[in-house]
């Protein structure tokens, strides 16, 4: 495994990087309070940064995610690039990606997903490529700037679905972290299929959106510390920084270390699933990570700042609330144990979530997977040379 960026990659993440830390500044925050920050989004997509994940891949997104996390930078570029540019190039027809993916390139259309699935909306279709959905999604992040969300059913099939279509409806929610998240109500709303009937393209899909948000909680955990660092590194007690105090290093170092596992553990799911080897227990490891570290990390950054951390009108505390956040987003840590350990016992790596498109059309025999070993031989077992 190689995760060194390409030129492309490390051009995303700098670019990303100058805009976020350009625009996305404690008073622009303050002033966008709990909504997004559509000047910044405008930037953003008109500097290619949506469009480019086509092309650089789930690494990509993830290193530029990185960058969007250390600013806790209020726009839907997560949610935007999973569930509605990578879930369309990887799973849409080829008629629905001419169609819907210029707009979510531009920034003219923007995507959010109803995920994870809790079997609350139903769909009455005949299995052709269209259907009604009838039912309630309590919260949806990104919901209130989409202009289309991706829905699992009951059945887990996804459907694509216009926010401002007959038979739908969305409510302002408040959650932990400024995401504009809504709750989406549903009566007989018209949507259309992307990827095949049952849970195979939702598994992937979730696999992707646990990746990317892990890389995201990266970023967050890197600013959060790198705050902690400056200010203990210039706040002094008895006579000298607070920074050399054994207790203080160690708290810092724990929380660098724990970064890092997260980045590791996200660059190397994100790695995978853009060389279409199996990477779903390698996304519940990363989100794992994320979670559980996440918490520990954000915390340790907001006990090290003392009073301030507690402070609303201090920036780390944003950290703080956006770590918090993705904890419990797409899966808490012992519910990502549970499943990986599933996955794991039952051997199921692999058997879903990995029908994407290589250019030829679908990958895929029975199982979707189909892929060769370094003989070009099928052993059926999902098996790469080197690779298990």
């Amino acid at each position: 495994m190689d995760f060194t960026p390409t030129e492309e990659q490390s051009a995303v993440r700098e670019l990303a990087g100058e805009i976020f830390g350009d625009l996305s500044t404690h008073e622009r925050l303050t002033a966008a309070g709990t909504g997004t920050d559509t000047e910044l989004w405008k930037a953003l997509c008109g500097a290619g940064l949506p469009a480019a994940v086509e092309e650089t891949g789930l690494l990509g997104l993830v290193l530029a995610l990185e960058e969007q996390g250390r600013t806790t930078a209020q726009v839907p570029f997560a949610a935007s690039c999973v569930y509605g540019v990578l879930a369309l190039a990887a799973h849409g027809s080829e008629e629905q990606r001419d169609r819907l993916l210029p707009a979510l390139r531009d920034g003219t259309a923007t995507a959010t997903g109803a995920f994870p699935a809790h079997g609350g909306v139903r769909a009455s279709a005949d299995g052709g490529p269209t259907g009604e959905l009838t039912g309630v999604v309590p919260v949806v992040p990104w919901l209130r700037d989409a202009t289309h969300v991706l829905v699992p059913d009951a059945d887990r099939t996804l459907w694509w679905i216009r926010t401002g279509a007959p038979g739908t409806a969305t409510e302002p929610v408040e959650t932990t972290a400024p995401w504009s998240a809504g709750r989406l109500t549903l009566s007989g709303a018209r949507g259309e299929r992307i990827g095949g009937p049952g849970p195979g393209t939702y598994e992937d899909v979730l696999a992707t959106a646990r990746t990317a948000f892990a890389g995201l909680q990266t970023g967050v955990c890197a600013g959060s510390l790198a705050r902690a660092v400056e200010h203990t590194g210039t706040r002094e007690q008895f006579g000298r920084p607070l920074s050399t105090n054994q207790a203080v290093l160690l708290r810092a170092a724990d929380a660098y270390m724990e970064t890092e596992a997260i980045r590791v553990t996200s660059y190397e799911a994100a790695w995978r699933r853009d060389r279409a080897l199996p990477y779903r227990t390698h996304a519940l490891t990363a989100a794992w990570w994320a979670s559980e570290a996440g918490r520990r990390v954000v915390h340790t950054g907001q006990h090290l700042h003392g009073g301030l951390g507690a402070d609303l009108e201090h920036p780390v505390h944003r950290h703080f609330l956006w770590g918090r956040q993705i904890d419990a987003y797409l899966g808490c840590g012992a519910e990502l144990l549970d499943e990986l350990g599933g996955l794991i016992v039952d051997g199921q790596e692999g058997q879903h979530g990995q029908d994407r498109r290589d250019g030829q059309g679908w990958r895929g025999g029975s199982n979707g997977q189909d892929r060769r070993d370094g003989q070009g031989r099928h052993d059926g077992q999902d098996r790469e040379e080197g690779v298990a």
